[in-house]
């Protein structure tokens, strides 16, 4: 496994050469800005989807205008989270701010939001992808889920083989669709100022069910409102930049802002060029073919440039997905340092990305995928709703933080920020009311649930510690006088009642103990020390250092050390500590380390492993409430 692992993800990476693995500002743009530059390929799409089958081609009038509200709205979501990074250098984004300035519950709304956002954005951006390679190679239809499944299988790869890695892989595509756009629309515009570009032409079979078949009667402005909150799929990914700021190199703020104005220069230009040349053209969607590629076609005709064109647009769709695993398992660890979801989260594996974050999303985006049949039109009703809410929260986190603080400027930066979660608010209200019976109602359902689900995994910590929590260090047995027994090593990760329950153990069997504790955090490390003299064990405590934060290896290296200076007929004896819960998913909540240890250790032939169940009980959270503020 460890030859396969090696071929796949490379050589592990020290923990000191993290600075290595941070974004530069030339790759940090295609990496963090991938999907709302990609959000151009669809959400063009997605307003002419709503407008022209109830106007037809009067609706190519109205197109401007939703367009021009959307990039004004992106201006004013630029400038609020460019005083987010200034402020919030941790990263973080809409969770950090309604943490801090709204209280907890908005900060776990807004981390719910994120995350739903930031999983469909993967199986949005893929399932669009493949939809751009259809369109191209009409015969691969039928293999639309097997495609999108091994794009996603690919960009995951890609990521756990490290952030400096994936954003040179990812990096060339997006600048090559920037400058692909960039040529369509420079041409497109020459082309129609000029006078040689005129309106597509579709046949009666194309237009059959496409155009109304009678005058419009509804509210001209609920109409607009809907074409409006399709459209704001462009701003998905615009938050990406803020929750990612530890991830650039130093100055870590400036080099996340200027990021943050190039993407936004970038989506005005794209966006605003291609609604241009789709008014002009009177492009409408229709089966089989996107509105990118229509506009190609009718630019260049189907020469090299329409097939790049189309390259590139699909390279890009699935590059976005990328945004998704940069920004969620940054998302994942810090609530997973606020104890809401599996401390697994917090780990950095091999390649010092947050592993198993990115293993989570591919999982759940390629059950969407699979359960959507990876038609993006399915899945777009869920999608925007929840980047809209953490908007909403984190501008008004944002005018809450100015009012309480009143630094410089607070007069004017809370206007535009309550301005902001005015019309955020509203964007939210609308997207989800003109989306509800298409599918978003679901999201009704999912982000109150994975709140709950948050809160559950929160209290359960907080009462596991409460159980474990050892304020004296009081051994149950002394030593056996006179007795050496055989030598002991007894792992160590932190020091509680479980502790104290495995070295009462190890003192009936030996007085020859090692207290082992394998460091893979220097600041988790020094504070076991500082415990373990305060509380004054009698034992010797060993710390060794394990920069590629593999334990089962570096225990592995030492066990073969001691080993070796074993006398005839002597057994080392290596005792675990193992949490045992009343449910199966509870145990999900705890790392199963101890598993993988014993199988390590049952290769060495002197060394006898010993696990010493640890039973603690949950009965309690159904009948005390147990205060999810408690600090950890």
């Amino acid at each position: 496994m460890t030859k396969i692992k090696n071929a796949l993800l490379g050589k592990s990476l020290r923990s000191d050469e993290i600075k290595h693995e941070r974004l530069s500002r030339r790759w940090g743009l295609p990496i963090l800005a991938s999907d709302a530059v990609s959000s151009v390929a669809y959400a063009v799409e997605e307003i002419i989807i709503v407008l022209v089958p109830l106007l037809g081609f009067a609706a190519f009038v109205y197109v401007p205008g939703v367009a021009g509200a959307i990039i004004l709205l992106l201006l004013l979501l630029v400038f609020s989270y460019s005083q987010i990074i200034s402020h919030y250098p941790n990263g973080g984004g809409a969770y950090i701010v309604s943490k801090e300035n709204l209280g907890e519950k908005p900060a776990l709304i807004s981390a719910a939001a994120l995350m739903v956002d930031y999983i469909l954005t993967v199986a949005v951006s893929i399932s669009s992808s493949t939809m751009a390679i259809v369109a191209a190679v009409p015969s691969l239809d039928p293999y639309r889920i097997e495609i999108s499944v091994g794009c996603i299988l690919i960009v995951t790869l890609i990521n756990l083989r490290g952030m400096r890695e994936s954003s040179k892989i990812f990096g060339i595509p997006t600048y090559a669709f920037i400058f692909a756009m960039c040529i369509m629309i420079t041409v497109g515009l020459f082309k129609l100022f000029s006078g040689t570009l005129m309106p597509i032409s579709y046949t009666p079979d194309q237009l059959s069910g496409v155009l109304p078949n009678q005058a419009f009667q509804g509210i001209m402005v609920l109409l607009l409102l809907r074409a409006f909150s399709s459209g704001c799929s462009a701003l998905t990914g615009v938050e990406a930049v803020s929750n990612a700021v530890p991830a650039f190199k130093t100055p870590e703020q400036r080099n996340a802002r200027h990021v943050l104005y190039l993407l936004a220069g970038i989506i005005v230009v794209v966006f605003g060029g291609t609604i241009m040349l789709a008014v002009n053209l009177h492009v409408v969607h229709i089966e089989g073919t996107t509105v990118v590629a229509q506009i190609a076609q009718a630019i260049f005709g189907r020469n090299f440039f329409y097939y790049f064109v189309q390259l590139t647009t699909s390279l890009i769709l699935i590059i976005a997905a990328n945004t998704a695993y940069n920004g969620l398992p940054l998302l994942l660890y810090l609530l997973a340092h606020d104890q809401y979801v599996p401390r697994q989260f917090s780990q950095r594996g091999a390649k010092l990305s947050f592993s198993n974050g990115i293993l989570f999303i591919s999982v759940v985006a390629i059950f969407l995928v699979i359960v959507f049949h990876s038609d993006p039109h399915h899945l777009m009703p869920l999608y925007s709703v929840g980047v809209f809410i953490s908007f909403t929260l984190s501008q008004y986190g944002m005018f809450r933080k100015w009012l309480r603080e009143k630094k410089t400027g607070w007069q004017y930066k809370s206007l535009i920020n309550i301005f902001g979660a005015v019309v955020t608010g509203a964007g939210s209200l609308i997207i989800f009311y003109s989306k509800f019976f298409e599918g978003a109602w679901m999201l009704a359902i999912a982000i109150p649930l994975i709140i709950c689900v948050m809160i559950h995994i929160k209290k359960h910590y907080a009462e596991v510690k409460k159980q474990l929590i050892l304020n004296e260090f009081a051994p149950y047995y002394t030593r056996a006088a006179g007795m050496k027994g055989t030598p002991c090593i007894v792992l160590l990760q932190s020091i509680n009642k479980a502790t104290l329950k495995a070295l009462n153990y190890a003192n009936t069997i030996s007085d020859d103990i090692t207290v082992l504790h394998i460091c893979r955090y220097p600041k988790h490390a020094e504070e076991l020390r500082t415990q373990w003299a305060e509380l004054k064990i009698p034992l010797k405590l060993e710390i060794i250092e394990n920069p590629y934060r593999d334990i089962t290896r570096t225990l592995k290296c030492y066990v073969y050390k001691r080993e070796k200076d074993l006398g005839h007929g002597e057994n080392l004896t290596i005792i675990m500590i193992k949490y045992v819960a009343n449910s199966w998913y509870d145990s999900v909540l705890h790392n199963q380390t101890t598993y993988f240890l014993e199988r390590i250790l049952s290769r060495f032939k002197n060394v006898t492993s010993v696990i010493i169940p640890y039973h603690y009980s949950l009965d309690s959270l159904s009948k005390n409430g147990i205060d999810i503020d408690e600090k950890m």
